[in-house]
């Protein structure tokens, strides 16, 4: 795996401190916006070997999942805020003291704060003090960032808060059949070309990777964006490609829960896992400024009420 994708935790050296586990949620389940979708076979892979022979995304091979039900977005800070309020939750970045923030992002006074460079990928820094709540590190802060994904957050973080939601990781087959939209053998969500006619069609890398970012008036400076930002694909899912990396449920190897979608870092000419077919994996205890998560249902669940969106409220 490129180390651009999830630096894992034991690149670095971090602190220990005390954590605390999540208690039930008030009022029951928190509300957010999901559809509902029909599950049924749909073509799996990489169906134009663009893929990384590490990654295994082929054969392309039919795959049936079940009716589910899943969030249009990813969890926003403003949800995951909830939850740690809530509950006290303490996520890993936070138990262990630290997490990886990439270079171009990290906060002017925390500098100070960087325990080392990942080798493999020296644009991310090993930060003491980063975590979701200050994710450029020590001085910074969500500031009008609520509606963005939570970064910063582990596997196991992602199920502690799936647990209090109510809900559950999708499984690999699950993300990709939700990120097609009810196409089949493309390779973005809205089709084969990554900016039809210029336009801008998700949150990733513009310039030269990694060391200068070409920004637009509407994105003047690489990092997250809304978790509804752009539009939605055929299923009405938002940033399926893009934007933070999201954990599945499945495990990639022993030792590694797969990830998919890409980040805001990913570039052709480095890494092109913003397709829909692609994938790569983390350990469950790492956490990464560009690393977040959705949720989703089994279809047979109650329902939960359908505003405000997840993420969003």
């Amino acid at each position: 795996m490129s180390a651009c994708c999830g630096p894992a935790r034991e690149g670095v050296a971090a602190a220990a401190s005390a954590r605390r586990t999540p208690g039930p949620a008030p009022g029951g389940r928190p509300a957010r916006a999901q559809v509902t979708l029909p599950g049924g076979m749909f073509l799996m892979g990489d169906h134009f070997a663009e893929g990384y022979h590490a990654d295994a995304e082929g054969p392309v091979r039919q795959v049936r999942v079940a009716p589910f039900r899943i969030d249009t977005t990813a969890v926003t800070n403003a949800a995951f805020a909830a939850f740690a309020d809530a509950t006290g939750y303490v996520t890993d970045a936070e138990r262990l003291g630290s997490s990886f923030v990439f270079h171009l992002l990290l906060a002017p006074g925390a500098r100070r704060h960087v325990l080392g460079r990942v080798p493999q990928a020296p644009w991310w820094f090993g930060v003491a003090g980063a975590h979701w709540r200050a994710p450029e590190g020590p001085g910074s802060d969500l500031g009008d960032r609520a509606s963005h994904p939570v970064v910063h957050v582990s596997h196991d973080d992602a199920l502690a808060y799936c647990a209090w939601a109510g809900a559950r990781l999708p499984t690999e087959a699950e993300w990709e059949y939700a990120a097609r939209g009810g196409t089949e053998g493309l390779r973005y969500p809205w089709g084969d070309e990554l900016a039809p006619g210029g336009r801008e069609m998700c949150n990733i890398w513009q310039g030269d990777f990694p060391r200068r970012f070409r920004g637009t008036p509407a994105r003047p400076h690489p990092g997250t964006v809304a978790a509804d930002a752009y539009g939605p694909n055929g299923f009405g899912l938002f940033n399926m490609s893009g934007n933070v990396w999201e954990w599945c449920a499945d495990w990639f190897a022993p030792g590694q829960k797969a990830i998919r979608g890409g980040s805001y870092l990913c570039h052709a000419s480095y890494c092109n896992r913003y397709r829909v077919a692609a994938r790569s994996h983390n350990t469950p205890d790492s956490s990464t400024g560009h690393g977040g998560f959705r949720c989703v249902q089994d279809a047979a669940e109650d329902a939960a009420p359908a505003e405000p969106a997840c993420g969003l409220g």
